[in-house]
């Protein structure tokens, strides 16, 4: 009979190693995600996709509208100007983007009574000799079409407005949590293979072994899309907005306000001035866009630019290079409109880093920073999300009862394995990241609740 001291102890749950403890609790998670958010994340990844190649997609069905054949001469801005206004006369002219190429068209921009938010009519004329091309309603800061709108839309908010939102939000918020969840799980066990599938191995390990490896492939941009996705989110984002404000990250701009920029200049500044403004820029009266264009010109805005027009007396023209692929031209710079003094220029190189990582983030989800590749990467990666989603859901129908059924969840009460410290620490950390990402934090409440509910009928039912 063995003594007191040779008797083996066997460790409680509470003295176990809290990342081991974890592990359970982390599977169990890891689980009701997948199955229950693996939905959204196929739609986002379908829909994403079809966006990737949209840019391509639109230069095909709209090269009437965006390609004219080279020539020599060209007609002056305003002139320009004055032949959209003409096939466009209940429209108010916003801005300019001047043809950045002698094969591109000029792309005169108009607001028109009910036209939606962020949405414009773009009027494409000839710069050569000032022929109208065509009318199209466009969308947002990077002039998109009308075939893309609809797949940035469609990617967005499924066409359902406000409610549709919910949808993407919820797939930007938990995307983040499954990939890292995944990793631990997978390179938390001693596996032979971790960045290759196992082809030796059968039935459910083959399906996590593929399921494993490619995630650990795509990991690191999918976190990109979870992060730079919820920057366009509607409850997250305003979160993310307040946070950029308070940490002084958010996007520098030059002021349309002539009476800012006098301030600026002090005496030397050009107040009187102010009664010349909100002159159409086609009309032909003050410098009008081909001066505003000269005077950008003179700081090294090269193309391609827009320039945004006065809309009312004490405002002044801003140029701002719209250049979105790498290498980044976004500087900008505020025109005298009766004199065509350039009264401010602000670079992207002063930009705060906060707000390059946060263009360049932007640009790079939509697939415009590096051009093809950026794009190939990200149509490879949606393609590695659909397939993880079936791998996930593979798995589940894997471990179903030998009878008819779905698959098992993992064990219940992993909980009680986890230090009640780490619990608190959990808790806290679960509540703090639900106030930031509302939606995250209410379907994480309906996951406890649904689970402890089915907990609970099978308690009864037992």
């Amino acid at each position: 009979m063995p003594t007191e001291a040779q008797t083996p102890t066997v460790p409680t749950p509470t003295e176990q190693a809290p990342a081991r403890s974890l592990l359970p609790l982390l599977r169990r998670l890891h689980f009701y995600a997948g199955i229950l958010v693996g939905p959204f994340l196929l739609v986002a990844a379908l829909t994403g996709l079809l966006y990737v190649f949209a840019p391509h997609l639109e230069q095909a069905i709209y090269d009437h509208e965006l390609r004219v054949p080279a020539a020599q001469d060209s007609v002056p801005l305003a002139e320009q100007v004055a032949a959209a206004e003409a096939a466009l006369p209940e429209g108010t002219l916003v801005s300019v983007r001047p043809a950045p190429s002698p094969t591109d068209t000029t792309q005169v921009i108009l607001d028109e009574p009910g036209l939606a938010e962020s949405y414009h009519r773009t009027v494409f004329v000839n710069p050569h000799d000032g022929e109208v091309r065509g009318v199209l309603e466009t969308y947002g800061s990077s002039q998109a079409l009308p075939v893309r709108a609809w797949l940035d839309q469609l990617h967005r908010s499924l066409h359902l407005g406000d409610v549709g939102r919910i949808y993407s939000e919820l797939a930007a918020s938990w995307l983040w949590v499954v990939v890292l969840g995944g990793l631990v799980l997978w390179w938390g066990k001693r596996r032979r293979r971790r960045v290759r599938p196992d082809r030796t191995a059968k039935g459910r390990a083959r399906t996590l072994s593929w399921h494993g490896a490619t995630g650990t492939w795509v990991a690191l941009v999918l976190l990109f899309l979870s992060a730079t996705g919820l920057t366009w989110s509607q409850y997250a984002g305003e979160n993310v907005s307040a946070l950029r404000e308070a940490l002084s990250w958010e996007t520098p701009s030059i002021s349309a306000s002539a009476g800012e920029h006098a301030q600026h200049q002090g005496s030397a500044g050009h107040t009187g001035h102010a009664g010349h403004t909100g002159q159409q820029a086609g009309s032909g009266t003050g410098i009008g866009p081909d001066g505003a264009l000269a005077a950008a010109r003179t700081v090294g805005l090269d193309d391609p630019v827009e320039i945004t027009v006065p809309a009312n007396d004490g405002e002044v023209y801003v140029v701002t290079q719209t250049q979105r692929h790498w290498p980044t031209k976004q500087d900008s710079a505020a025109i005298d409109p009766a004199t065509g003094q350039v009264l401010e220029v602000l670079r992207f190189d002063d930009y705060p880093l906060a707000a390059k990582l946060a263009r360049w983030g932007i640009d790079g989800h939509m697939g415009l920073l590096f051009g093809l590749p950026n794009q190939l990467v990200l149509a490879t990666v949606c393609l590695a999300v659909v397939a993880l989603v079936i791998w996930g859901y593979r798995m589940w129908w894997q471990r179903r009862p030998t009878q008819a059924g779905f698959g098992k969840p993992f064990p219940r009460g992993a909980w009680r394995s986890t230090p009640p410290w780490l619990l608190v620490v959990l808790v806290l950390a679960a509540a703090a990241v639900g106030w930031f990402l509302p939606l995250l934090g209410i379907s994480l409440l309906g996951f406890l609740v649904l689970d402890a509910l089915l907990g609970l009928r099978r308690q009864r039912a037992g």
